[in-house]
Parts: structure tokens; sequence; C-alpha cells
């Protein structure tokens, strides 16, 4: 085969278009799972604070006919408080940078101002689950943060595997049956990444398994994930969180838990100072756990702390 004389190929060619996809892909996690999972809850202050109530423990109760009353010991609601934490992030943009023509965005200031939104929320994820931070009120010189999810939670509820290297069905069972035991129903069962690779292997492990039928479909399906657990203490439905602090399980009820916000996420446009454009997202959000009994954390391979 030969190519005719003087035809004018593609490798003469100057000046052709770079082939750059007009779709930026950004495959940064951007899922959210406790904060989706919770309602909201509007506050004044940065300090917030709720009173938490149980019942006393069940007794013998016969009393004789016409015997004279006895009077229980009031017990005083036990009062609970959080601060709010702020999160913001800023970007300055050239104005010559946000006019010229660019592949995959018209704007770069936009395209900018929606990845800072995404990072900032992924940020607030990680404050929630992901570093078992304890609240502080801040001072002139520091921020205030707020109490995350694990420092929200009864010592007696948190279960410590030791040794264990990974998450044990016994050890998830336990939680469950503490849980149960303090009054919690719990519905939930957030894990991490690697501990819901271990989650899907307690079905196989103990020769469990679940058959999909679709007379319909000839195709064969692979399942192996678990995203229901039913536990001799109800059902929870299993999540994954990529945010949530290694090692850690949760065990919780998204009823018991409130997302708090005292400023929600605004975009504030900053002072021009010369050729470029800033602005800044910026919110004020915390976290409330009903009662602190209503929950359960399994650690594994620790003795103590998170």
């Amino acid at each position: 085969m030969s190519v005719p004389t003087n035809t004018y190929q593609f490798y003469q060619q100057v000046g052709v278009k770079e082939n750059i996809s007009d779709v930026i892909a950004n495959l940064s996690p951007r899922k959210t799972p406790m904060q989706n999972a919770l309602g909201n809850e509007k506050v004044t202050q940065p300090l917030f604070q709720w009173q938490e109530d149980s019942l006393r423990a069940v007794a013998a109760n016969a009393k004789i006919d016409g015997d004279d009353a006895s009077y229980v010991a009031a017990v005083p609601t036990v009062m609970r408080s959080n601060y709010t934490q702020i999160f913001a992030e800023s970007i300055v943009v050239s104005d010559r940078a946000d006019v010229i023509s660019t592949y995959g965005r018209k704007r770069e200031f936009a395209y900018q101002m929606a990845k800072s939104a995404a990072q900032v929320k992924r940020d607030r994820e990680n404050a929630l689950v992901g570093t078992a931070g304890s609240k502080a009120a801040g001072s002139a010189t520091t921020a205030s943060t707020m109490a995350g999810f694990q420092t929200q939670v009864a010592s007696s509820l948190v279960s410590y595997m030791g040794a264990a290297t990974n998450l044990t069905e016994a050890g998830l069972v336990t939680a469950l049956q503490a849980a149960y035991t303090a009054g919690a129903d719990p519905t939930r069962i957030h894990v991490t990444p690697a501990n819901s690779v271990v989650l899907a292997a307690f079905a196989s492990a103990a020769g469990r398994y679940r058959t999909i039928s679709d007379a319909g479909d000839k195709s064969t399906t692979l399942v192996n994930v678990v995203n229901l657990y039913v536990s001799p203490f109800g059902e929870q439905k299993v999540e994954i969180n990529r945010f949530q602090k290694d090692k850690n399980t949760l065990i919780f009820d998204p009823d018991m838990w409130t997302n708090i916000t005292l400023r929600p996420w605004e975009r504030k446009d900053l002072a021009k100072t010369g050729d470029s454009t800033k602005a800044m997202i910026l919110g004020e959000f915390s976290l409330k756990h009903k009662s602190f009994s209503a929950s359960a954390i399994v650690v594994d391979n620790a003795t103590s702390g998170f």
C-alpha cells in the first residue's frame, strides 16, 4: 500500500488543537455519610447546651394495700454542651487568569470556588468522625473546636478489642448488646473501608450466604458486601465512611444525633486590593449527641483511647 504523491498528511499540519478533555475529572471523595445521615438544628451562640435525662433502673414494685406512700429520690438532669467550629477556605485568582479561555471550565474563579466548597465539606466530615476531637472554647489567639462523635459517647459503651488487629463479629455483637442494655436502639453501623472488607467476610466465614434471584436476568451477580446486619439486638444499616477514624466502628441511631449550625455555608467576597478577585467559603457548625448512652463504638487493635 502506498500514499499518493503530494498527499497533505496530519504529520505536516501546524497548529493542531490539543486533545484535552473539556471535562476535568475530580476523583477525590465527596460523600459525607455522617453529615447526610443526621438532621439539622440552628443555634444562636458558639456555646450551646442541652440536658440529658434517663429513667431509674427497674425494681421490684409491689405495694401493700393501704400502705403509706414512699418517695423516690429525684435525680437531676445532666447538662451537656459543645462549641461550634468555624470552617473556612479562601481563594484568590488573578483577573487575567479568570478571563482567558481554558479547557474544562468557563471561569477559573468559579471552578476554584466549587473545589473549595467540596474541600471544606470534607473537612467538616473529618471533624465529625475522623479526629475524635474534644471541645474547646477557643480564645483571641486559638480556634474553638467541637467535640466529635467519639468524645460524645459514654466510656462504658466504648469497646476496646485489645490485640485484635481487625474488627471481629464477637466484638461488634458485644458492643450492640451493650448499647441495647443501656436502652439504645441503634440502626446504623458506620465502618472504615478496611473494616467494610472485614465485615463482608463475616458471612462467608460462618457459612452464611445471600441469594439474589431474578427470573428475567440470566447474568450472574457475585455479591460480597454486607449492607444490612441483623443481630439479636435489631437491624443495622451498614455504611462505609472514608473519613472515619482508623480502627473505629460507630454504632448509632441518627435520630439521637443532630448537625448543629450557627452560620450556614456562605461565600464572602473579600476586598479587592489589586488585579485579582478574592473570596472565602465559610460556615460554623457542631454536633450534638442527645444522650451519651445512645451509641456505641468498637475500637480494634487498642486497649484504651481512640
